[in-house]
């Protein structure tokens, strides 16, 4: 039976964030079974608005085998005989990360996921669905979920929903003074218990996000100047490739990532021997969602704890451009720093502390 919670999400994700029209091709991709009453929802909501939903349902666990045993002439088919053709012809694409397991692909090696980042994940999603359809992403709560979070089970899915379908308007409008001042900035600095870091933003895009590409969401993101960033940042936990991190410090040195200390040094040095780009950085956001609080190794959800800001290893994203085009994309995301732009304080720990920003600390947005 599908839930009025799971109603309200798929009516959110379809005239919110997607702005469904009629005829359109809907791409909706559930990774898991988990989430199959979201599906259900979804389709009967896209019918509903006379458009053609496309339905691609993936074992997890079958998934863990492809990327294991996959190789580069693999990838290379699977996207130009299935996947990509088909991206091309889709208006809408709606991802259900339903896994019960994030730590699936953990045993995948360096070489075999250069070969499906490279060669799949890159022209399917980063190029084509990214840049030409109407996207959102989200996850799908589960025991195994509540478990990341440390919550009971019925606690978190009741947060879970908290998070998703927050005031969007309401923080839209509390987002706007930030990105007015943003688009004046040159320098930022961030400073705090392991990180003391800045590099400049100066004449990059600002995109603020309330809704349209992830559920949940609440940030507003950019880019730095390549070559500008320089200091040392400690990352909270981490999950990348399906590989845990308890802690990340990075060390940089005009833009690059010089050196390093993680809970798993070994995977880390991977995943920053990727490309030349991997040890550059491609985004910087701040995480503004009332609801989330602390990190749950999830990074749709991670990325949005209010008081955070993420400075992303790997590509930027067309709209907010600065040249890095690395087959990588990790968000890491650094908690309560104090913030300074151009070396006004505007963020003190996690609480904005000038008075056109207070709007956006949480008990002014719930």
């Amino acid at each position: 039976m599908i839930s009025q919670n799971d109603q309200k999400l798929a009516t959110l994700i379809l005239e919110h964030s997607t702005q469904l029209q009629k005829d359109e091709n809907v791409m909706v991709q559930l990774i898991g079974l988990n989430g199959i009453n979201l599906l259900r929802a979804l389709v009967e909501q896209i019918r509903e608005h006379g458009a053609h939903p496309f339905v691609q349902i993936e074992d997890t666990e079958t998934q863990r085998l492809l990327i294991e045993n996959g190789d580069e002439n693999f990838w290379k088919n699977q996207a130009s005989v299935d996947q990509l053709p088909l991206m091309k012809q889709m208006d809408v694409f709606i991802g259900i990360r339903a896994s019960e397991n994030i730590y699936e692909n953990s045993q995948a090696t360096k070489d075999a996921n250069k070969a499906y980042s490279e060669h799949f994940l890159h022209p399917v999603h980063f190029e084509e669905r990214v840049n030409n359809t109407k996207w959102c992403i989200m996850r799908y709560p589960s025991p195994a979920f509540a478990m990341n979070a440390k919550l009971p089970t019925r606690e978190f899915t009741e947060f879970y929903y908290d998070a998703c379908l927050v005031d969007y308007a309401k923080l839209k409008k509390a987002m706007e003074p930030l990105e007015a001042r943003l688009r004046k900035t040159d320098i930022i600095h961030l400073k705090g218990e392991g990180t003391d870091i800045q590099f400049s933003v100066k004449g990059q895009n600002w995109v603020p996000c309330y809704g349209a590409h992830n559920i949940p969401d609440g940030e507003i993101f950019t880019s730095p100047i390549l070559d500008s960033v320089n200091g040392h940042i400690t990352y909270a936990p981490s999950v990348y490739q399906g590989k845990p991190f308890e802690f990340v410090k990075l060390v940089v040195e005009n833009g690059v990532v010089v050196d390093f200390d993680s809970s798993n040094n070994d995977a880390l040095k991977d995943i920053l021997d990727t490309d030349k780009g991997a040890r550059r950085f491609g985004e910087f956001s701040f995480g503004t969602n009332p609801v989330i609080e602390s990190p749950m190794y999830d990074i749709l959800f991670d990325e949005k704890i209010y008081g955070s800001n993420h400075l992303t290893l790997g590509k930027d994203y067309e709209i907010a451009p600065n040249g890095n085009s690395s087959n990588i994309h990790w968000d890491l995301v650094c908690i309560g720093a104090d913030v300074y732009l151009d070396g006004e304080l505007i963020r003190k720990g996690r609480e904005f502390v000038v008075d056109d920003l207070k709007g956006l600390n949480p008990e002014n947005l719930r």
